[in-house]
């Protein structure tokens, strides 16, 4: 790769949460570093590395040893501008589901905007929790037959590598290149993609302000929000529009509470 292409590789980070057995990290590390991938990023392994990490990964033991560590997936992307959940497809969580090859050209061309990007793998057994497929903007499904889906946590972050490699080593495809042309502006810092943090800090002020507005009218909330992110996720907000909507909502909680004190 060259020095472009290394830089868009450096923005991208591999989200290893709840991993049980630590051979797999080893394993993930060996599939990223052959693909030029090699930023892991650690949330709640349940055991930390040990013999068999290192020798799974077979010289990549690094990525795993050095990698940071976190409480909370929420935390591990807080400064992400696209978070994609590699995942199974899930009926409770309707999320954009993206194909190996679309979610890489995704991947290349937020990156190549300068965007930090996280691909999270959750566990063996059980994979990323509801919670955790909430808090990404996007899924990937991995087309393995019906019969015998289940597929080692190692040998999907190096599909998913492979698949990275190749949209780096391609270039932008016509389709991902017209997209960036038409977010040349996101190359002013006041027009990137909003981060994690911001579009979770956008997400719980507009659940309070719903509730300020009585807008549930008593019915459970977890509904409506979950259909609200999915827009506002599809929107692909800036930084500046955030701020925008947060401005919004500021001044409509002033509203409700002049006239709850009117009452």
């Amino acid at each position: 790769m060259n020095k472009t292409q290394e830089n868009i590789a450096a923005r991208i980070r591999i989200v290893m949460v709840g991993t049980q057995h630590p051979g797999n990290l080893g394993a993930a590390a060996r599939a990223m570093k052959t693909m030029g991938l090699t930023r892991m990023v650690l949330v709640a392994p349940e055991k930390a590395p040990d013999f068999d990490t290192a020798a799974m990964a077979a010289g990549a033991e690094a990525l795993v040893f050095d990698a940071p560590r976190f409480a909370t997936l929420q935390e591990a992307v807080a400064d992400c501008q696209l978070v994609l959940g590699c995942t199974a497809r899930s009926r409770r969580i309707a999320l954009q589901e993206f194909a190996p090859p679309a979610a890489a050209q995704k991947i290349l061309a937020a990156a190549d905007t300068g965007a930090e990007v996280a691909l999270v793998f959750g566990r063996e057994r059980t994979g990323l929790d509801n919670h955790e497929l909430q808090l990404c903007h996007a899924a990937i499904h991995i087309p393995s037959v019906a019969d015998f889906s289940s597929l080692n946590l190692a040998a999907a972050v190096q599909v998913l590598a492979y698949e990275v490699r190749m949209a780096i080593l391609g270039g932008l495809s016509a389709e991902a290149g017209s997209a960036q042309d038409s977010q040349e502006a996101l190359q002013d810092a006041r027009e990137l993609p909003a981060s994690h943090a911001e579009l979770e800090g956008f997400f719980s002020q507009l659940a309070d302000t719903l509730d300020a507005i009585d807008f549930h009218k008593g019915r459970t909330p977890e509904s409506a929000l979950r259909k609200l992110r999915r827009i506002f996720l599809r929107a692909d907000m800036s930084v500046r529009e955030v701020r925008l909507m947060r401005g919004v909502l500021a001044d409509a909680q002033r509203m409700a509470r002049l006239a709850g004190e009117r009452d």
